[in-house]
């Protein structure tokens, strides 16, 4: 098979899928491929659940990017007519101090968001399931809340559909070449041309951008659904909002109320690096007694019997922060990884920020501290 077209995007996951979206109703002609089906669990846009937020304590630069992605959320619920957003609040636990807490009221304050201070006695009165330490303070915010990751998956697709993209899957990437005149991509059914591509291949993209030298590193993360022991009218989402917690300086657990599957709970970073070929999908023993320690003395009625547990990858860079960049040698070829751990909430942003990437070769949004050619990536 040989076939041209104005757009390749290698990988469908969150970024991909989203823009091929997005470059397909702004009437490109695009082809996207994915070397897997879809969904599917082996990179990082599945798991049931994720938390949108928006007093975003990583950084205040990305709460105008989270309220893009909210209103693109809206859109995408209305044109599939699914339910893929659940506002639920979200509340961050910590020492007032912490880089968690501090941070969230930072980007609060920053943008003039709504939220409201709580005490240990207030937290663990408002959400019972809670049992934060006395020393301990929360910041909840009003807007927070979850996606179902695989049915946001599966919308923006069909909507690329809608719009002409092509999308072929089970098909693996052998090969990319840029030339003056576009791109060719071989892979294990063909080969295809285009004048731009994309690069959103998650945990593969270091194989795609080997000869760069960028300092990414592949993280193996689990997640635990756990039944609730004891009280599981606690954990129902009216009762519990999204939570993020700092238990210890720069240790961090996340967690959801039960959507019928148990109640979410896992790390966030701290997991054992890796690749996306040699990655260890079994969960032993040893990490469900790990987890269920923290789980035991933060939300005791939220330990009982596990219900499911899966692995996921973060592909991050070593500031934390998204790549989203031309590629420094062929501008025609835009890279969308990785996201650190953090991206899902923003896709729809981000879709529309590499579509600009692609067209206009910049986005009306700053993307300066995603660039490609910064320190953090190079080791400088």
């Amino acid at each position: 098979m040989n076939a041209s077209y104005d757009v390749i995007v290698l990988g469908l996951g969150a970024m991909g899928s989203a823009t091929t979206s997005e470059l397909a109703k702004r009437g490109h002609r695009v082809l996207g491929l994915e070397q897997f089906q879809s969904p599917h669990a082996f990179g990082s846009s599945h798991g049931k659940s994720r938390v949108i937020r928006e007093a975003y304590f990583e950084h205040p630069l990305y709460v105008p990017l989270v309220q893009r992605a909210y209103e693109g959320w809206a859109n995408l619920e209305e044109a599939a007519g699914k339910d893929l957003l659940q506002i639920t609040g979200g509340v961050m636990v910590g020492m007032p101090e912490s880089a968690l807490v501090a941070g969230a009221r930072r980007s609060a304050v920053t943008h003039g968001l709504p939220f409201e201070d709580l005490t240990a006695p207030d937290l663990r009165r408002r959400f019972p399931a809670l049992a934060p330490a006395e020393a301990m303070v929360g910041l909840f915010e009003p807007r927070a809340g979850i996606l179902n990751p695989e049915r946001c998956i599966e919308s923006l697709l069909d909507q690329a559909r809608r719009g002409g993209a092509e999308l072929r899957f089970a098909e693996r990437v052998l090969e990319w070449n840029a030339t003056i005149d576009g791109v060719t991509v071989k892979t294990s059914a063909g080969e295809y041309q285009a004048g731009r591509l994309v690069l959103a291949a998650g945990p593969w993209i270091g194989g795609l951008l080997g000869g760069l030298g960028l300092r990414f590193q592949v993280e193996r993360q689990v997640m635990f659904w756990f039944h609730p022991a004891a009280h599981p009218e606690l954990f129902s989402p009216d009762r519990l909002p999204v939570f993020i917690w700092e238990w210890r300086p720069d240790s961090f657990f996340y967690g959801m109320p039960e959507l019928g599957d148990g109640v979410k709970i896992a790390c966030h970073h701290e997991g054992e690096t890796t690749t996306a070929e040699l990655v260890r999908r079994e969960v032993d023993a040893k990490e469900v007694a790990a987890m269920r320690q923290l789980v035991a003395r933060h939300l005791p009625h939220a330990n009982g019997a596990l219900a499911d547990r899966k692995v996921c990858l973060y592909t991050n860079a070593p500031d934390g922060h998204f790549v989203l960049d031309l590629h420094p040698e062929f501008p025609q070829v835009v890279i969308a990884s990785p996201c650190s751990g953090h991206g899902f909430k923003f896709a729809p942003a981000i879709g529309e920020i590499v579509a600009d990437l692609v067209i206009e070769g910049r986005s009306r949004f700053d993307v300066s501290p995603f660039s490609v050619r910064r320190a953090a990536l190079l080791g400088i």
